[in-house]
């Protein structure tokens, strides 16, 4: 277990984990994926004390099963994950609360705290397809607002938990602008950000910046990095998100950007604690690959004090 380096401080509001996401897993089921018990044992080895559930179903979703499950390999839970499609209005709700609901239950049971919530792709992440248009009307961000605020509400009343919504590539909450008008127009004590620093480099945005100036809209972090000679081509060509992961546009830290010291740095000055998951996008992968990425990463997390 490396030490933090000489001089560096000690980032002790930020409770470091990682997910499946960073053993390339997308899906509750699939071939090219690594088992779940493999994930939990080299997450645990890895030195990693928190954990996301991931897509539902990839982990049991018998509380008791995963309770066992985590704590005899010393894991907890921080949060669970969400997909929804708000913007379309109240004739989504039905469905959308239907799923929230199945993913907030465990996520309760297993005393997480949080419920990562991501807006829908405007285009297939694999084809490349538009699925819709790429910008929101402004009736469609009405919806978005009002729908988050409405989600919000409803999971810390029924759950307990707090929602934090991601920005995310391929979403209509991606840009430094677009999250800033969510942001602006939405409740500061029901709706607030999971801040994923690779997504938000990946559309452009400052993630220091961001801290900075909408400290107290921060909930939770994910950390990532994308390397910028990739994102330059993927720009270029306009390659969807899933061609460009596995082009590998999402790197292993330190090799890309943002750099992660002065984000982490930001992110303790807020004085709050906040989790801090590792995500590095990258399936499929092989099996053999997670485990040494998630080992050095944690080295390199311990070593800017976190």
């Amino acid at each position: 277990m490396s030490a933090p380096r000489t001089g560096a401080p000690v980032l002790d509001r930020l409770r470091v984990g990682s997910a499946p996401d960073s053993w390339g897993v997308w899906f509750p089921e699939d071939e090219q994926q690594v088992h779940w018990r493999r994930f939990l044992d080299e997450v645990a080895e890895a030195g990693y004390e928190w954990i996301e559930l991931g897509p539902y179903g990839y982990l049991p979703t018998d509380p008791d099963v995963l309770r066992e499950e985590t704590a005899r390999r010393g894991l907890r839970v921080s949060a669970g994950t969400v997909f929804t499609s708000l913007h379309h209005g109240p004739a989504v709700w039905d469905a959308t609360w239907a799923h929230v609901a199945q993913v907030a239950a465990l996520a309760r049971a297993m005393d997480a705290t949080h419920l990562v919530v991501i807006p829908s792709f405007w285009r297939d992440d694999k084809t490349a397809r538009e699925l819709e248009p790429r910008e929101l009307t402004v009736e469609q961000w009405r919806h978005q607002a009002t729908g988050m605020e409405r989600l919000a509400r409803q999971v810390r009343e029924e759950y307990g938990l707090d929602i934090v919504v991601h920005p995310h590539a391929d979403t209509h909450i991606d840009t430094e602008e677009n999250v800033t008008r969510l942001l602006d127009a939405t409740d500061p004590d029901l709706v607030r950000l999971c801040l994923d620093t690779g997504h938000y480099a990946y559309c452009g945005g400052d993630s220091v910046k961001l801290i900075r100036t909408y400290g107290e809209r921060i909930g939770y972090l994910h950390l990532k990095q994308v390397d910028p000679r990739i994102l330059e081509d993927v720009h270029a060509n306009g390659t969807p998100f899933g061609p460009a992961v596995r082009q590998g546009v999402m790197c292993e830290p330190p090799r890309g950007v943002p750099e992660l010291p002065p984000v982490l740095h930001a992110a303790q000055e807020l004085g709050v604690d906040l989790f801090a998951i590792v995500e590095q996008d990258m399936y499929p992968c092989p099996a053999d690959q997670p485990f040494p990425i998630a080992d050095r990463t944690r080295r390199f997390l311990r070593s800017c004090g976190a």
